[in-house]
């Protein structure tokens, strides 16, 4: 509240007049939001609305410890657990969630995601709440999920992904893997089949603290094959009360996700440096996190020859050396068909209906 009031009357500039303010302007009450009224969730994906990975999880790419939806990964007591999926199941004016669909019974499984250093300042010595949307299709299988807050005490972005290394009893929370923390006391949250907000807030006091992951998880050990559990609207933030989920554009979240992850080289340019392979250029949407690996999505390439009409086609067999930085890299492809007449020099382009590369750089 401000009390009195200011005239300013008409100064022409260049006069050297000046303004007098002849009266106490008073300001009451707090002058600094209480809380972050921006950028306040630290996590990455929460709503799950960026899947550069694929939007079905199943067979050898839900195994545990394996990421799925972006910055997201899954964690199960074995593998083929559950499937993952990005679901349309989802709150009111929400248009995703991740859907776990229990394929093997009896087994616990959950989701985690690991915040990078630089993002947890502000977490590190305060109070922190952890909040998220989820529903279940049967109370009396899938009703005991918990939530944890994770401190990591060691390197800082050399985290053990997979934080459990004892899944333990139904009702017995995971023993976790060295150098990691429950920061609250992980409790039943009694999910049932409606939508609604679960949260958990601890203290991150640990002055070692360098990391912090969330980690949610279905602790029953009773579980029957099609049962599912839906989770969205994941968020971590400054306080210890939880508030509205924070959301932004679909660019600039896909932007976040590429830091640590993105897919490349639907077209390709290259030069040939023997009769058999190829270097070709990936620059990198995004600068990524540190130095990534590059992996080979395609089994089978086609270039063809700038000028001439001939094709080289790939062998069946292609293997790719990487040399990078975190801005972009080149990337050697070999075990081309040395009869089709490609010769070191030839400068070739290819187009492709799929990536090419996957970039992963994550934590």
């Amino acid at each position: 509240m401000a009390y009195g009031s200011i005239n300013v009357g008409a100064m022409t500039p260049g006069s050297g007049a000046t303004l007098t303010i002849s009266e106490t302007v008073k300001f009451t009450g707090d002058l600094v939001p209480s809380t972050q009224l921006g950028n306040k969730n630290r996590l990455i994906n929460g709503d799950f609305q960026v899947a550069q990975r694929g939007t079905s999880f199943v067979a050898s790419a839900n195994n545990d410890d394996t990421y799925n939806l972006d910055r997201w990964y899954l964690l199960s007591d074995g593998n083929d657990i559950v499937d993952v999926t990005q679901s349309s199941t989802a709150p009111t004016n929400q248009l995703t969630s991740i859907g776990l669909d229990v394929e093997t019974a009896n087994k616990k499984f959950g989701i985690a995601q690991i915040i990078e250093a630089n993002n947890c300042v502000g977490l590190i010595g305060n109070n922190v709440t952890f909040s998220f949307k989820a529903k279940v299709s049967d109370t009396s299988k899938l009703d005991n999920v918990k939530a944890a807050i994770i401190s990591w005490s060691s390197t800082a972005d050399a985290v053990t992904s997979d934080v459990v290394s004892a899944w333990a009893v139904e009702g017995t929370n995971p023993t976790l893997a060295s150098n990691l923390t429950y920061e609250n006391t992980p409790a039943d949250l009694n999910l049932t089949t409606s939508w609604a907000t679960y949260s958990v807030s601890a203290n991150i006091d640990t002055s070692s603290t360098t990391n912090v992951v969330v980690f949610i998880w279905s602790d029953v050990t009773d579980t029957t094959a099609g049962h599912f559990l839906h989770i969205t609207d994941c968020q971590i933030e400054q306080g210890s009360t939880a508030t509205p989920f924070e959301r932004i554009s679909y660019g600039d979240e896909l932007a976040k996700c590429q830091r640590y992850y993105e897919v490349a080289g639907y077209a390709l340019a290259g030069q040939a440096n023997s009769g058999t392979a190829i270097w070709v250029a990936v620059p990198f949407k995004i600068t990524k996190r540190e130095n990534p690996t590059i992996f080979l999505l395609q089994t089978a390439l086609t270039f063809a020859e700038f000028g001439l009409a001939t094709r080289i086609s790939s062998g069946s067999t292609i293997s790719a050396t990487t040399y990078y930085g975190i801005h972009g890299s080149y990337v050697q492809v070999s075990g081309f068909n040395s009869a089709h007449g490609m010769s070191g020099g030839d400068v070739l382009f290819c187009l492709v209906s799929g990536a090419v590369f996957s970039i992963k750089s994550e934590l």
